[in-house]
């Protein structure tokens, strides 16, 4: 427990983390990985470079300051986290090192404002957040062993497979290569996939959604290559496993982890929307309910480029042919020649409200969402707009977290 002292200092800095935060953030990471280069293993090296996980990290401090008498309301996002660690393997003897150069960034940035008191202040909140990361993630890990076919830290897996399933999205069939059972996973959970780039210092961990259902003798992740473009440089790992990495080859994972997934407690209707290689999860989700929910009302709306970046198109369809509760609607923003002569989409252009509410009769349901962030604000704002409470819109950002708002 936290004394009120230290609890009215940490509130005391909510404006200047307000206003200081990603300042604080960039030169935590610079300390970090100058003392600890090693840390650059379990590191998204290109998170760092556009400055999402800088903002992320950011946005946490601030949270966590914020509620700082009342940390049970940042419970859900610590758990969110704390799955993102076990994923990675981050150690419990790692976080007094986050702890000396959070502290150290605080002081460097702020100088003389960061007093004796508030550096105090902060050194006992960390010590009490990092305390609680380290509880979960030890049952994490432990779960994560223990369960049938689960196992710690990564293990290798054999790519018995590789489908182009469109013309930026690959699919990876994976078997393990001892041959031994598989952990099960929840619909809408990921897989941590290490790589070791040939001519690279560090290697390089991604998380990506398991694309099928549980209980096959594979996972399969479905992975879009992610080209060069104005905003960003081509990446790394996922232009590695498109080009690169062949059937036969050997992948690290560590085992499922993630909590976006379905309640399955809940028997209202259920709409999946997704936006490009946001439908991973969400296939993943259709498969689970299609066997487990038989009778539960299903709407899976997905909006792609055009036909040639609509992956998974005939899986779904083929579902949704053999299970009547599913329908179907396809959004393209820029159709093709051959897309509009087939007529193999409802709309033109983007997912809107409107749209929406054609397709899906009521707000009493859940909703599930996930894609570009230009895709989830709209999607959120229309559901908000719509009267769709915050209990039923569930979504997943892929990569670090951001702001819908």
């Amino acid at each position: 427990m936290l004394s009120e002292q230290t609890i009215r200092i940490i509130k005391s800095t909510v404006p200047v983390l307000e206003v200081h935060g990603v300042a604080i953030t960039k030169r935590f990471y610079d300390k970090l990985f100058t003392s600890h280069p090693e840390l650059l293993h379990l590191f998204n090296h290109a998170n760092q470079k556009q400055g999402r996980q800088q903002t992320a990290l950011a946005n946490a401090v601030y949270a966590a300051a914020k509620h700082i008498d009342r940390l049970e309301m940042i419970l859900p996002a610590v758990k969110q986290i704390a799955h993102k660690h076990r994923s990675l393997g981050v150690k419990p003897e790692q976080y007094p090192i986050v702890g000396e150069h959070l502290l150290g960034a605080i002081k460097d940035v702020l100088g003389d404002a960061a007093t004796d008191d508030i550096l105090g202040a902060w050194a006992e909140a960390y010590g009490v957040i990092a305390s609680a990361f380290i509880g979960i993630e030890s049952d994490m890990y432990t779960n994560s062993a223990l369960q049938p076919g689960g196992w710690s830290d990564f293990r290798p897996f054999v790519i018995a497979r590789k489908d182009r399933e469109s013309d930026v999205i690959t699919s990876f069939y994976l078997t393990p290569q001892d041959q031994g059972l598989i952990a099960a996973f929840e619909a809408g959970q990921y897989v941590s996939v290490r790589v070791q780039i040939p001519g690279d210092a560090y290697t390089h961990i991604r998380q990506y959604s398991l694309s099928h259902t549980s209980g096959q003798p594979f996972y399969r992740i479905s992975v879009k290559r992610e080209d060069t473009n104005s905003a960003v440089p081509a990446g790394k790992v996922s232009v590695f496993l498109h080009n690169q990495v062949q059937e036969g080859d050997v992948l690290w994972l560590s085992a499922p982890a993630g909590d976006f997934t379905l309640d399955q407690t809940d028997t209202r209707p259920v709409t999946l929307l997704s936006g490009g290689v946001g439908l991973t999860p969400m296939v993943s989700m259709l498969h689970s309910l299609v066997t487990t929910q038989p009778n539960r009302k299903v709407t899976f709306i997905h909006a792609a480029q055009n036909g040639g970046h609509h992956a998974l198109r005939k899986e779904i369809e083929q579902l949704a042919e053999e299970h009547p509760q599913v329908t179907l609607a396809w959004c393209y923003a820029q159709p093709t020649a051959a897309d509009t002569r087939e007529q193999s989409y409802h709309k033109e252009g983007y997912v809107d409200l409107p749209w929406i509410q054609s397709l899906v009769p009521s707000v009493d349901g859940s909703f599930y969402f996930c894609g570009p962030l230009p895709f989830m604000k709209a999607v959120n704002q229309s559901l908000i707009t719509w009267g769709v409470p915050e209990a039923d819109r569930h979504y997943e950002f892929f990569g670090p977290s951001g702001a819908l708002s």
